[in-house]
């Protein structure tokens, strides 16, 4: 098998694969019709679509430390069957009330807050099971791949939503059945979880109910250099300049004046790149954190180019690179989080890195939105990428900073002895 796809020689992987890839793209279908549904509810409000995904995204804000230490209180093969239950039923309330034409705006918002909340709860059990289907040696080739399917999915997801509301008429029922499918597609992982072999998992020993746990997991990471380096690059990347939904409209319209069509093909063409990016960082065996580093350093630079690009040719030829390198870069740190993290304190690790990484939106994108308003829209890509350089280059500094109080043991495995945990816990109780 190639060296790019050699996780899904895993039986578990492959079957936990199948099933994420089928639920991703009834994750973008649904984006898709919902964003559709709200415009045709409140006769195209950009404030309503804002409010849904603010909604929608706000419990990783709130949850992410709760979400964090269920993933290390309850097995994750339990936890994950019941958090893709829990963002079904949402999308199939949601998809009924849009078929049988009794939703209203406020249902929306309600459903895109459960969703939301179940999801806060998904993503650290999520990103911290796939260490327990794959030996360490194949932890960045499955991140990678994982990584990919979204991305697929991301290419997929869209076109099959459009066609299908236009097909069957564009109206709010149309949006309602495609909600629907993605309701039904959350079978998907809740069967092939289901179907996993438990005695090839490699499972971690489950926290026991102890106080201070939470701040536990914080003091674990603020006493690691190598992981703050991570969440600082990671929050100013996730924060600043990552943001393409918005500059790559107020770019195409504004700036080069294309339509939606011209908008649409940026998105596709960034999704390539996005795609193409996760298949490189899947082919890599070892993950250092100069990777995530000088990933980061290219997308910026990257970035600020993009927002100098004289023509529509010119900058979407440049979005499949940009693509590339921010998945470069969210892939390593990914992996690299979990590689670096004891088994024990792996949930709470992966909920604050998903707090930072998602969390950092609602700031940033308003304040980006604002740049763009009294600058001009070139400017957001090139405060974004700034940023992201700043951020990148402060990180690094503070990182070769407090690399100096670690012994020379710890320095040359980047790795603190699991008894630092111990050491956390005691800490955090006083």
């Amino acid at each position: 098998m190639s060296p790019t796809f050699r996780s899904l020689s895993n039986p578990n992987y492959r079957r936990y694969a199948y099933g994420s890839l089928v639920s991703n793209v009834g994750t973008w279908l649904q984006r898709v019709a919902q964003d559709w549904l709200v415009l045709l509810l409140t006769h195209n409000s950009g404030t309503a679509i804002g409010i849904t995904t603010g909604l929608q995204f706000l419990p990783f804000l709130l949850l992410s430390p709760l979400a964090g230490l269920a993933a290390d209180r309850i097995p994750k093969r339990r936890l994950l069957q019941i958090t893709n239950v829990g963002m079904s039923v949402p999308a199939i309330i949601l998809g009924i009330l849009a078929v049988t034409g009794t939703v209203q705006i406020w249902h929306v918002y309600v459903l895109a807050l459960v969703l939301g909340t179940a999801a806060a709860f998904d993503a650290p059990a999520r990103q911290s099971f796939v260490s327990e289907m794959v030996d360490p040696a194949d932890l960045t080739n499955a991140v990678g791949l994982n990584s990919a399917s979204f991305n697929l999915a991301r290419i997929v997801g869209p076109a099959m939503a459009g066609l299908a509301i236009a097909a069957l008429g564009g109206g709010v029922g149309a949006t309602g059945w495609v909600i629907l499918v993605n309701g039904i597609s959350y079978a998907a992982p809740i069967y092939t979880i289901h179907r996993l072999d438990r005695r090839a998992l490699h499972s971690p020993q489950l926290v026991k109910r102890e106080p201070g746990q939470i701040r536990a997991g914080v003091a674990y990471v603020r006493g690691r250099p190598d992981l703050m380096l991570i969440l600082g690059i990671v929050f100013f990347t996730g924060t600043f300049g990552l943001n393409f939904q918005m500059t790559s409209a107020l770019m195409a319209t504004n700036v080069f004046h294309k339509g939606p069509t011209g908008y649409g093909l940026l998105g596709t063409f960034m999704a390539v790149g996005s795609l193409a990016g996760s298949l490189l960082a899947a082919r890599r065996e070892h993950i250092r954190h100069r990777m995530v580093v000088g990933a980061a350093l290219m997308f910026g630079v990257v970035e600020m180019a993009a927002g100098v690009m004289p023509t529509y040719t010119l900058y979407a030829l440049l979005c499949p690179l940009l693509g590339i390198s921010a998945l470069t870069m969210i892939t390593s740190a990914n992996a690299f989080m979990q590689l670096k993290t004891d088994p024990g304190m792996r949930g709470r690790v992966m909920a604050l890195y998903m707090m930072i990484f998602i969390g950092g939106t609602p700031i940033g994108s308003p304040l980006v939105g604002w740049v763009g308003e009294a600058f001009g829209a070139r400017w957001t890509l090139l405060f974004g990428g700034a940023m992201t350089v700043f951020g990148a280059g402060a990180s690094s500094l503070l990182y070769l900073r407090g690399r100096r109080v670690l012994t020379p043991v710890e320095r040359a495995g980047n790795l603190v002895p699991r008894v630092w945990d111990n050491q956390a816990i005691a800490r955090a109780r006083k």
